[in-house]
């Protein structure tokens, strides 16, 4: 049987505004969660339909059963994340715009590629987030602690529970197609695909959050861009509108940890990788401890406060 247990969560983002700066310490690491949110609507509504289109290709109980209960878990992600980007749509409501471009980029994979391609795409970047996910759970008190306290704990949940199933998107690829040289081969096609959406929502949030709201070049997270504006400012004819300060996510965070996590995420691809053996956040463990107790997870920092 599956260890996965799905849990529903309501963070309360109908109740009062959701600031897009929702980490003011840090409005580079705010505008890219929030290009998580975005991202991880149309990624999982794809793995919800790729799992009902691979079911009658699992033949094996137990991978059936843990098929059922990825898709599960990942359709509660997605309607969590619904409700914080609709929190960011109704304060601005260009953003509408954003979120169609996203969902439509996977509506379009989903429509236009196979069943064994989309498996690897979601083995693929399923098998990156722990060391990811990891970096950013070790660093808590840097990264979400400072912030609102709903959309930190939207962001803790969901990735503590990729972390639960870290195995899960391989397992089922393993099941149906069972080849780790294909999904090597199709790694590069799919990280073009996840950065190409991931900038769509970047360009969305220059192009639709005015720059007192986001205080951050939300484009500023990619280097050939970076390398571009560098360029602009000694080229005058290359000069375009200024977008914000070009800090990022990371730069906060101990460079070492950052490159383990980056030998993390190549060491996913490689043949023959078991997510089960990756080194796990440590907030990981306390969350589900805490979960199984009764504490209030959707508000992770907040809870005990109002407690006391």
């Amino acid at each position: 049987m599956t260890d996965l247990q799905v849990r529903k969560m309501n963070f309360a983002f109908a109740d009062y505004d959701v600031p897009f700066l929702w980490n003011e310490e840090n409005p580079a690491f705010s505008s890219m969660a929030n290009a998580v949110s975005f991202l991880a609507i149309g990624f999982e509504k794809m793995i919800v339909k790729l799992i009902l289109q691979a079911k009658p290709l699992l033949t094996d109980p137990a991978v059936a059963e843990e098929a059922d209960a990825f898709m599960r878990q990942e359709g509660q992600h997605s309607t969590a994340h619904r409700q914080h980007v609709k929190g960011l749509i109704k304060s601005f409501p260009g953003l509408q715009e954003t979120l169609d471009e996203v969902i439509g980029e996977f509506d379009k994979l989903t429509a236009e590629t196979s069943v064994n391609y989309r498996l690897a795409y979601t083995a693929d970047l399923e098998a990156t987030f722990t060391s990811v996910f990891k970096l950013m759970l070790d660093n808590d008190s840097t990264l979400f602690q400072p912030g609102d306290d709903r959309v930190a704990s939207l962001f803790i949940w969901h990735f503590v529970e990729e972390v639960e199933h870290r195995s899960s998107a391989l397992i089922i690829f393993e099941s149906v197609v069972g080849s780790d040289l294909y999904r090597m081969r199709m790694a590069p096609s799919i990280f073009r695909h996840v950065m190409k959406v991931i900038r769509l929502a970047c360009l969305g949030f220059n192009k639709h959050v005015p720059l007192d709201d986001r205080q951050v070049d939300a484009m500023a997270m990619f280097a050939s861009y970076r390398n571009m504006q560098f360029l602009r400012k000694r080229l005058p004819m290359l000069q375009e509108e200024y977008n914000g300060p070009m800090s990022r996510a990371f730069d906060v965070l101990p460079l070492g940890e950052q490159l383990t996590a980056l030998r993390g995420v190549v060491r996913s691809q490689l043949p023959k990788h078991n997510p089960a053996h990756e080194k796990l956040p440590a907030l990981a463990d306390v969350w589900f401890e805490r979960f199984d107790a009764g504490y209030d997870v959707t508000r992770w920092y907040t809870a005990d406060a109002e407690v006391k």
